[in-house]
């Protein structure tokens, strides 16, 4: 079974800077509290890395 991670937006795009919107939105990521679902690889963890202080990451067995 492949890993996945659910990627949650915690806190506001307000006062981000453009590069850490864009990253949020290729995410899926528009509203706060809302939930996606991605396979878990070295790109999707490398856009967490930059918003690791908007989002909270939980792995997911599917």
């Amino acid at each position: 079974m492949a890993k996945k991670l659910s990627i949650t937006l915690k806190r506001s795009m307000i006062g981000c800077n453009e590069v850490q919107r864009v990253t949020l939105r290729t995410l899926g990521l528009k509203k706060r509290e809302k939930t996606v679902v991605h396979q878990d690889n070295p790109a999707i963890r490398g856009m967490i890395a930059k918003v690791k202080h908007l989002v909270d990451v939980t792995e997911v067995d599917e």
